[in-house]
C-alpha cells in the first residue's frame, strides 16, 4: 500500500524510499550523499499494460494512460502559455482550473509547477550553461531567495501533498493521486535544491518521488509520464563513479545512462504532461555526453513546437557554441537578441542577460575579446539579471578587460563582483584577479 507522506513537512525520511537496509548499509549510503546530490539535483529540473486500468487513469489518444484532467483543453491552453514562458497568464489559468477542481491533486500541481518555474526563471536558474558541469552544485553560488515566494511555494506543495494523501486514503490504488504526489515532490525537490541549496533533503525527496512513480508503474505500466523521473534517475545513477555505483547496487539501487536516455526519449514521444520536460532533460544529458547532433535535433524540435519560447531558442545557440560552431553560435545569439528586442514582443518576458552572456562565451571562444567584453557588460546591466548572473558576467567582463591590457577597467568589474557579496566562487576569483591580472588560463 502506498505510504502517506506528511503534508506539514518539506522533508521526508529515508523510510519513504523502501530501502530495506541494515544500519551499516544506511551509513554507507549517507557517505555517498555528496556525490549523489551533485548529480541528482543536476536537473531534478529539472528540475517525472495488459491488465485492467488502475483507478483514475484514462487512455490518451496516443495509447498511454494519464490523469483525465491532463487532457482537458483548458489545461492544454494553460500549458501553451507556460511553455511560451508567459507565466503570469498561465498562473491565472491554472488557478482557475484548480478552483474548478478543488479536490484534485493534479490541479494543485499545475499551480505549483508554474510557480516554481516562474521563480527559477526570475532567478536566471533556467540557464542550462549552469548545469552542464557539476561545478554549480559543488561550488558556492548563492542565490538571493525571495522569502515570500518560498513560503508560498511551500504552502502550495503542502496543499498538493495533502490532496494526494486524502485521495490515497480513500483509494490506495489511485494511480493519478500517486503520480500527482510524486510530481509535487519532484517540484519541491527542484526548488529546495536549486534555490535553497538544501541538497540532502532534495536528494531524499527525489528518491521519494521516484518511489511513487515506481508504484504507479507497478499498477499501470502504460502511465508513460512516470518515466521522466525514472529516466533521470537511471541516467544519473549510471553516471556515478564505479565505487559509488557498486555501493548503490548493494542496497538495490541501479541505473544505466543508456537506459535513462531511452526512457526519456519514450516520454518525450509518448508522454502527456511530461513530454516537454523529458525532451529538455534529454537534450541536457546528450549535451553532457557531447552528443551534439542528437541534442540539436531534440532542441530544434522543441523550438519548432514552441517558437515563442525564449529558452529553447537560447539553447539552440548554446548547442552551436558547445559543439564548436562558434561563428554560427554568435550569429544565433545576435538573431535571438534582435527578435527579443523587437517591439512586437516575439518573446514573453525575455531574459536578455542569458543571451548576452552566451554571446560573450561564444565570442570569447572565437578570440573576439572586445565583443565578448561588451556582451558580458550588457548581460550584467540587464534589469532582469539576477545577482548570480551579475557576478558571473562582471567576472567575465573583467577577465576580458585584462586580456585587452586594461587592468584598471578590469578591476572595476571585479569590484562590482565583490560589491554583490564575498561568499561566492566568483568573489573569491575576483579577489585574486584584483592583484594578479587574468592571463587566459
Amino acid at each position: 500500500m502506498p505510504q502517506v507522506l506528511p503534508a506539514n513537512s518539506r522533508e521526508v525520511s529515508f523510510d519513504n524510499f523502501r530501502l530495506q537496509n541494515s544500519v551499516a548499509r544506511s551509513r554507507q549510503i549517507s557517505r555517498c550523499e555528496m556525490p549523489w546530490r551533485a548529480r541528482l539535483c543536476l536537473l531534478a529540473a529539472l528540475l517525472c499494460g495488459c491488465a485492467l486500468l488502475a483507478s483514475g487513469a484514462v487512455r490518451a489518444p496516443n495509447g498511454t494512460d494519464t490523469d483525465p484532467l491532463n487532457l482537458n483543453p483548458e489545461v492544454q491552453d494553460a500549458y501553451q502559455h507556460f511553455y511560451d514562458l508567459d507565466y503570469a497568464n498561465a498562473q491565472i489559468l491554472f488557478v482557475k482550473i484548480a478552483a474548478e477542481h478543488p479536490a484534485d491533486p493534479m490541479a494543485a500541481d499545475y499551480v505549483l509547477n508554474n510557480a516554481v518555474f516562474r521563480e527559477l526563471y526570475r532567478l536566471d536558474l533556467l540557464d542550462t550553461t549552469l548545469y552542464v558541469q557539476d561545478g554549480f552544485l559543488s561550488g558556492k553560488h548563492p542565490v538571493v531567495e525571495d522569502a515570500r515566494v518560498s513560503a508560498q511555494i511551500a504552502t502550495m506543495y503542502r496543499h498538493a501533498i495533502d490532496l494526494s494523501n486524502r485521495t490515497l486514503a480513500a483509494n490506495p490504488n489511485d494511480v493519478d493521486a500517486l503520480f500527482a504526489r510524486g510530481f509535487a515532490t519532484s517540484l519541491e525537490t527542484i526548488y529546495i535544491g536549486m534555490v535553497e541549496k538544501k541538497y540532502i533533503p532534495a536528494l531524499r525527496m527525489a528518491l521519494s518521488a521516484r518511489n511513487d512513480d515506481d508504484e504507479v508503474l507497478k499498477r499501470d505500466p502504460k502511465y508513460m509520464d512516470c518515466y521522466l523521473i525514472v529516466g533521470v534517475h537511471d541516467y544519473v545513477l549510471g553516471s556515478l563513479a564505479l565505487p559509488f555505483k557498486v555501493l548503490a547496487g548493494l542496497v538495490g539501487i541501479h541505473g544505466s545512462k543508456s537506459k535513462g536516455l531511452r526512457e526519456l526519449r519514450e516520454v518525450g514521444q509518448y508522454g502527456i504532461i511530461n513530454s516537454v520536460s523529458a525532451r529538455t532533460a534529454l537534450a541536457i544529458f546528450l549535451r553532457r555526453e557531447a552528443e551534439y547532433p542528437q541534442a540539436i535535433q531534440v532542441v530544434d524540435g522543441l523550438a519548432q513546437q514552441y517558437p515563442h519560447n525564449f529558452l529553447f531558442a537560447l539553447e539552440q545557440a548554446n548547442l552551436l557554441k558547445d559543439s564548436g560552431q562558434g561563428m554560427r553560435a554568435i550569429a544565433a545569439y545576435q538573431a535571438l537578441l534582435e527578435r527579443a528586442r523587437n517591439p512586437g514582443r516575439y518573446y514573453s518576458d525575455p531574459h536578455l542577460e542569458m543571451a548576452y552572456y552566451g554571446l560573450g562565451e561564444a565570442a570569447r571562444g572565437q578570440r573576439q575579446i572586445a565583443t565578448a567584453a561588451a556582451a558580458y557588460r550588457s548581460a550584467a546591466a540587464q534589469p532582469t539579471a539576477s545577482p548570480l548572473m551579475q557576478r558571473r558576467a562582471y567576472l567575465r567582463a573583467g577577465q576580458m578587460m585584462d586580456l585587452l591590457g586594461q587592468h584598471a577597467q578590469a578591476k572595476k568589474q571585479y569590484d562590482a563582483v565583490l560589491a554583490l557579496g564575498a561568499n561566492s566562487d566568483q568573489a573569491e576569483l575576483a579577489t585574486k584577479l584584483e592583484n594578479s591580472p587574468y592571463r587566459g588560463k
